[in-house]
């Protein structure tokens, strides 16, 4: 079987008992960042076989993980950190896991923009997550569409482009008086919401360097 094993996206406390047996039981554990992966699993002292799995190597080795599972073993899958696949690598095995008829269970846990959904207050039965946008003008074509939404949208942004980003929202969302929230180290020690109109995120951040990555909200009508 594969597993699929959300981690902490901040605070180690953050991860579930049968997450921790899952890791302890499994033949070996597919690990997007060793070196993060390590941390966690001497946190919790797991002694267990970590091997690299990212989006640079998963086509080269996806048919030998296949090929060792067919045989009767276990293997869970880890990201650096939160629910693997969610803008993270896996989507890939799991597809090749369905495909040759290898059983997947992916544990409920730690992922970052339910919180930062809660937190904003927004509206929230009807919301799309659209994870990290794409650069340049696909980007650009993608908060046009967006700001147009209806419900609330949910997006991942990186500190060296939250600005560019708040920028394109102001242009394209006009003379609408949507709130936006934007969640940051969630879980974590120094973890804060913003809540404002697009002005006031602005200039918020045109005051404080933005650290970590975000969470952004856009609420919907």
């Amino acid at each position: 079987m594969l597993y699929i094993v959300p981690t902490p996206i901040g605070n180690l406390e953050d991860i579930t008992f049968r997450a921790i047996r899952i890791l302890k039981k499994v033949d070996f554990i597919l690990a997007e960042n060793l070196k993060n992966s390590k941390k966690l699993l001497n946190y919790y002292k797991i002694k267990n076989i970590l091997k690299s799995y990212h989006s640079y190597n998963e086509y080269k080795i996806i048919l030998n993980i296949i090929t060792f599972l067919k045989k009767g073993n276990d293997i869970a899958l880890i990201s650096d950190a939160g629910t693997p696949i969610i803008s993270d690598p896996g989507f890939l095995l799991v597809k090749y896991c369905i495909k040759n008829k290898i059983k997947v269970s992916c544990l409920p846990g730690a992922t970052a923009f339910l919180p930062a959904l809660i937190n904003s207050g927004f509206y929230i039965n009807e919301f799309t997550f659209l994870g990290f946008l794409p650069h340049k003008q696909g980007k650009k074509n993608k908060l046009k569409t967006i700001c147009k939404e209806s419900r609330t949208i949910i997006l991942y942004e990186s500190p060296s482009r939250i600005l560019e980003t708040l920028f394109l929202i102001k242009k394209f969302l006009g003379k609408k008086q949507k709130k936006i929230s934007l969640c940051r180290e969630i879980s974590k020690k120094f973890e804060e919401t913003i809540i404002g109109n697009i002005n006031e995120i602005i200039y918020f951040f045109k005051k404080k360097t933005p650290k970590g990555e975000f969470v952004i909200i856009l609420q919907g009508n």
